[in-house]
């Protein structure tokens, strides 16, 4: 599993990758209300925002991690279990399965142990 410095991750499974939000990201959240996906469909940019998430007056954006193509959305988020994000957001929920343009590549991306470094530097700083 990879990391991006803005709270994402992917798990590269060969040809194919679960992407999600980290649970760092729903800091604060104690319920999510909605999650839009942005056309769902298609190839997206790293960095792209796919979906948004909101609790209250809480919104945080879902990027995409890595260039590529998203194949699907995970289906208990379009069919209301959307607490999935929070209960197992880096494991089961998952918000889509993509094809990465370039699934061998990690540029940009952060392995565990430096993630979890930078996540105890961000809640010092809090």
């Amino acid at each position: 599993m990879y990391y991006t410095d803005d709270y994402e991750w992917i798990d590269f499974q060969g040809a194919v990758a679960y992407a999600g939000i980290c649970s760092f990201k729903l800091t604060g959240f104690k319920q999510i209300q909605e999650v839009n996906f942005r056309d769902p469909s298609g190839f997206k940019k790293k960095g792209e925002v796919i979906a948004t998430i909101k609790y209250n007056d809480y919104v945080v954006a879902a990027h995409m991690p890595v260039d590529g193509k998203i194949l699907q959305v995970n289906e208990k988020l379009l069919t209301g279990n959307l607490n999935i994000l929070l209960d197992f957001a880096e494991s089961t929920g998952w918000m889509v399965l993509i094809t990465p343009s370039k699934p061998h590549e990690r540029n940009g991306l952060l392995l565990h142990k430096k993630y979890s470094m930078q996540i105890e530097k961000r809640k010092i700083t809090r």
